[in-house]
């Protein structure tokens, strides 16, 4: 409930500044040939918050964010995107 809760509010404040986080992950992912759940096991999460991540379901936390840039060998910032509303149609 409380995860719910809060990913509510994360959508409610990306609505409101028109923006949402573009995730790179899959691609990256792809490039060093790991599975989602090879990944998921080096960063201590589940196979299904990768699958949401890459989707565009689920915007990780900063700590998340970083270990998962850390484990592909890039910055933050390479992974991951801000992308207003106009950008993205």
């Amino acid at each position: 409930m409380y995860e719910g809760t809060t990913m509510r509010k994360r959508r409610e404040l990306a609505d409101r500044n028109s923006v949402r986080l573009k995730s790179h992950l899959k691609q990256h992912r792809a490039r060093l040939d790991l599975t989602q759940e090879e990944l998921a096991e080096r960063v201590g999460v589940r196979r299904q918050t990768i699958l949401a991540i890459e989707k565009g379901h689920y915007a990780p936390s900063a700590v998340l964010a970083l270990l998962l840039a850390r484990e592909l060998g890039m910055n933050v910032d390479d992974l991951f995107e801000l992308e207003t509303r106009e950008e993205g149609k």
